[in-house]
């Protein structure tokens, strides 16, 4: 990842097609390299999640272009790397692992590095029936988040008030708050760089699949609900 890492960092301090059209080459190299890395971490994760097995990086991989169209920042390139690992590619509207390597130059997202587990564009229908499921379930989906060990749920997806139909009173409570259900976590620079972060990746990503399955079966009975 050191060659990646270099990559990003160059690219960071000049975002221009003038530079990127000039350093291609280097670019195409760590797409590369990041792309085995996919494929590595897809291989990892099949051992313990079999729905993920069958994929390649580029059912999960992201194009290096940003879409400025509603952006104040016009840069044109993403100064990160990033795979979303997901049970029929990451158009399938399942949830599943994300990784994200970035710049290092700040401790927020998008230029920190990223291990996070669930999903962020969740359909209303979907978190409706996970709001219900966390209410009714005396706890389970409270004990899916400790089992995660280092990772913690984005408080940034929070609402500041219950959501309608729900008060202050209802069991979990806190928990039917979010908005998005995504645990995350921002491993430093030691880890991306360590020599088997294929393997280290997946087993943080283990840790984390009971949550996931929570998520994903609520997605499951809606799609199954819209082919009735």
């Amino acid at each position: 990842m050191k060659q990646i890492l270099s990559f990003l960092s160059s690219l960071s301090n000049n975002n221009n097609r003038e530079w990127f059209m000039a350093n291609k080459k280097e670019y195409e190299a760590c797409k590369a390299k990041f792309e085995q890395f996919t494929d590595e971490l897809i291989a990892r994760i099949s051992d313990f999640d079999p729905s993920v097995r069958g994929l390649q990086a580029k059912d999960c991989t992201y194009r290096i272009y940003r879409d400025v169209r509603f952006s104040a920042d016009k840069s044109p390139y993403k100064t990160h790397f990033a795979c979303y690992i997901v049970r029929g590619g990451k158009k399938s509207g399942y949830s599943g692992y994300y990784f994200h390597i970035g710049t290092g130059i700040a401790s927020t997202y998008p230029h920190a590095h990223m291990i996070a587990v669930g999903d962020y564009c969740m359909d209303p229908s979907v978190l409706a029936l996970l709001r219900e499921d966390i209410q009714c379930g005396g706890g389970d989906f409270e004990a899916t988040v400790k089992q995660a060990h280092g990772y913690r749920l984005d408080d940034d997806m929070k609402l500041k008030r219950m959501p309608k139909g729900y008060d202050d009173n209802t069991p979990y409570a806190d928990y039917i708050k979010y908005k998005a259900y995504c645990l995350y976590q921002m491993p430093e620079t030691d880890f991306i760089l360590s020599s088997d972060l294929p393997s280290l990746v997946a087993s943080e990503f283990q840790k984390a699949k009971p949550f996931l399955d929570y998520i994903n079966r609520a997605i499951e009975y809606h799609k199954e609900g819209n082919n009735d």
